[in-house]
């Protein structure tokens, strides 16, 4: 019999503390493998400041899922993956890749992996970290002016025009598949200390 491989999928609106909880599991269980759903991105490098709602980040179909789900399946059958890596300021794949050697777990985090049955299949806990919408802006906003290079207009435009509509149409509505649901991601101290028995569950099953 083959080495079980388990997968924990933590998601969640933008900003809405999904790499804290990804952090405070590290804590727990240093040995995994990371798998960030934003890699997956599907290059949009027509996009600028000025254009930035021109491609809709926000929906499902922005990601490459059938790239992601192959790249978890073999993780799950213990089998090495060439992880892409995404290019926040130009939008766009870069050209180098990450080779990723499986674990015994794996975390995938990102907006949408519960979106689609077929990834959603193939985690074992799903996590939905619940956060405030004004609270998600402001991360989102500090976030990508200072690291993707955007204009707090730009930012503030796409929020309105496709990140909110995209996280009460596709994101929110995956909540009913979480096993467990965070308020207030990684500032949930108390949430986070009924956490830890699930995920030494989990990775050592």
């Amino acid at each position: 019999m083959g080495k079980q491989v388990k997968i924990i999928g933590i998601t969640g609106g933008s900003g809405s503390g999904k790499s804290t909880i990804a952090g405070k599991i590290a804590e727990i269980i240093p040995d995994f493998v990371f798998i960030p759903q934003d890699n997956y991105y599907r290059s949009a490098e027509y996009i600028n400041n000025e254009r930035i709602t021109a491609y809709n980040f926000d929906h499902p179909d922005a990601f490459d899922s059938k790239l992601l789900y192959e790249h978890l399946y073999a993780l799950k059958n213990f089998q090495s993956i060439e992880m892409p890596q995404y290019d926040f300021v130009h939008h766009k794949r870069q050209e180098n890749y990450i080779n990723v050697k499986p674990r015994s777990l794996v975390i995938i985090e990102g907006l949408m992996i519960l979106s689609d049955p077929v990834i959603r299949d193939l985690i074992d806990l799903k996590l939905y970290v619940d956060t405030p919408d004004d609270i998600r802006f402001i991360r989102r906003l500090q976030r990508d002016v200072k690291e993707r290079g955007r204009t707090v207009e730009s930012v503030i435009n796409q929020y309105i025009e496709v990140v909110r509509p995209g996280h009460y149409s596709f994101i929110e509505p995956t909540k009913m598949y979480a096993d467990l649901i965070i308020p207030e991601g990684g500032y949930n101290e108390s949430a986070l200390e009924a956490l830890i028995p699930f995920i030494r569950q989990i990775a050592e099953s």
